[in-house]
C-alpha cells in the first residue's frame, strides 16, 4: 500500500484541497496522513473528518522583524526535528505540499531523505514560500497560464484547485430550507475567508439596515476570531420583517453559497473555487495586504472572463451600490453564473490523484531497477 504525506495546514485554502486529495487517494487504496497546523481553523475543520488521519506540526510564519524572526527560526528548528521523526515513522512514498510554513518544515527534511515531493500552488501569483520550495519539487502543479521560469517545463503540470467530494451545489430552495431562511427575500452572503475580514464585517454591520430596506437579508461569516453569533431583525415598511445573521464559521459552505443570490468575498483561491462550483454572482474584494497581491491577480482573472466583479478595498463606499445593481439584475447574474460554469473543474481531484499515482509508480519502478536481481 502506497503512503502519501499531505502537508496542508495553516489556512482553509490549503487544508480543504488537501482533504479533497486525501479522499480521492483513499478510494484508490492509498494510506494518507495529513499534516496540519495548530491553528483554530484547522482544528475546527478536521473534526468533521474522523476517517482521516491528521498530525499537528509546529510552525510559525516568516518575518524580518527581530522578535518574530527569532520565533520563526526557533519553531522551524523544532519543526525540522519533528519532521525527521515523522518521516522515519511514516515512511511515505510521496510528500504533497500546498505551501506555507508548515510545508517548508516537512518538505526540506523529506528532500534530504530522497522522498519524492509534489507542490501545489492555487493562486495566480506563486507565493514566496512556494517559489523557494519549487526548487526541491519533482512536480509542481500550477494554475493554467502561471509560470515559474526557473523550473524545467517537464516538472510543471497545470491544474486547478480540488474541492472536497461533499462540496456539491444544491438548489436555492433546498439550501434556504436547510438554513432556515425564507425563500421570499434576496440573500447576500458576506465571506472573508476562514479567518474573516474585519473591513467586510464592519461594512456588513453598517449596511445591514440599508440592505433590509431594500428587502435583502444578510448572512455574514465573520471568522473564528468573532465567536458570538447574532441575529439582526429589521422591521421595514415595504418588506416587513427582514432577518440577517452574523455567524463566525460554517461547516456547510455548499449550503450557504447555494442559498445566496449574491456574495461579497475575499479573493483567495479556495474561496473562488467554491464560488465557481456553486455558481454564485460574486463581488470580490481582494485583501490589499496579501503577499505579492495575489488576491488581486485571482480576482482579475475572473473579471477578465466576466465571471465576477471586483471592488477594491479602498473603494468600499461604492460597494452597496454595486451589490444593489448585481442582486436585482437577473440578466447580469445569469451571465456571471454561465461564465463561472465554463471555469469549473469538477474532475480536478481525480486528475491530480492520477498524476500522484504515476509519480509513486515511477519512483517504485526506479527503486526496483536500482536493486540488481538475485541470482538463482
Amino acid at each position: 500500500m502506497a503512503k502519501v504525506l499531505i502537508v496542508c495546514g495553516g489556512t482553509g485554502g490549503h487544508l480543504t484541497p488537501g482533504i479533497a486529495i486525501a479522499e480521492e487517494l483513499l478510494l484508490r487504496g492509498c494510506a494518507c496522513t495529513l499534516v496540519v497546523s495548530r491553528k483554530k481553523v484547522d482544528a475546527r475543520l478536521i473534526r468533521n473528518y474522523p476517517n482521516l488521519e491528521f498530525v499537528e506540526a509546529p510552525g510559525a510564519p516568516f518575518s524580518w522583524n527581530p522578535l518574530p524572526l527569532v520565533k520563526f527560526l526557533w519553531v522551524q528548528t523544532t519543526a525540522f526535528i519533528f519532521a525527521l521523526k515523522l518521516l522515519s515513522k511514516n515512511k511515505p512514498d510521496l510528500i504533497l505540499g500546498f505551501g506555507g510554513f508548515v510545508t517548508a518544515g516537512i518538505a526540506l527534511p523529506g528532500f534530504l531523505k530522497g522522498i519524492p515531493f509534489a507542490l501545489h500552488e492555487a493562486n495566480r501569483v506563486v507565493g514566496r514560500s512556494n517559489r523557494f520550495l519549487s526548487r526541491f519539487a519533482d512536480r509542481v502543479f500550477l494554475p493554467v497560464g502561471v509560470e515559474l521560469p526557473h523550473l524545467h517545463t517537464e516538472k510543471i503540470q497545470f491544474a486547478g484547485l480540488p474541492l472536497r467530494k461533499e462540496f456539491v451545489p444544491m438548489t436555492r430552495e433546498v439550501a434556504r430550507e436547510q438554513l432556515g431562511i425564507s425563500p421570499s427575500k434576496k440573500l447576500l452572503v458576506v465571506f472573508g475567508g476562514s479567518q474573516g475580514a474585519h473591513s467586510l464585517n464592519k461594512w456588513a454591520q453598517d449596511c445591514v439596515g440599508l440592505l433590509a430596506e431594500k428587502g435583502v437579508s444578510l448572512y455574514c461569516l465573520t471568522g473564528l476570531r468573532n465567536e458570538m453569533p447574532s441575529e439582526v431583525v429589521t422591521e421595514t415598511d415595504s418588506f416587513g420583517t427582514v432577518r440577517s445573521w452574523f455567524v463566525p464559521f460554517s461547516d456547510s459552505m455548499p449550503v450557504v453559497l447555494s442559498a445566496a443570490d449574491a456574495i461579497i468575498s475575499r479573493a483567495g483561491a479556495g474561496s473562488i473555487g467554491e464560488i465557481v462550483r456553486c455558481r454564485v454572482p460574486a463581488i470580490l474584494v481582494p485583501y490589499p495586504f496579501a503577499r505579492d497581491d495575489h488576491q488581486t491577480a485571482n480576482a482579475q482573472y475572473l473579471v477578465a472572463r466576466n465571471a465576477a466583479k471586483i471592488v477594491e478595498e479602498s473603494n468600499l463606499a461604492c460597494l452597496l451600490e454595486e451589490v444593489t445593481d448585481l442582486i436585482f439584475d437577473d440578466s447580469q447574474s445569469s451571465d456571471l453564473r454561465e461564465n463561472q460554469s465554463k471555469m469549473d473543474q469538477p474532475d480536478e481531484a481525480r486528475l491530480l490523484a492520477d498524476s500522484l499515482d504515476n509519480m509513486i509508480s515511477s519512483n517504485l519502478d526506479h527503486q526496483g531497477a536500482a536493486i540488481p536481481p538475485t541470482e538463482a
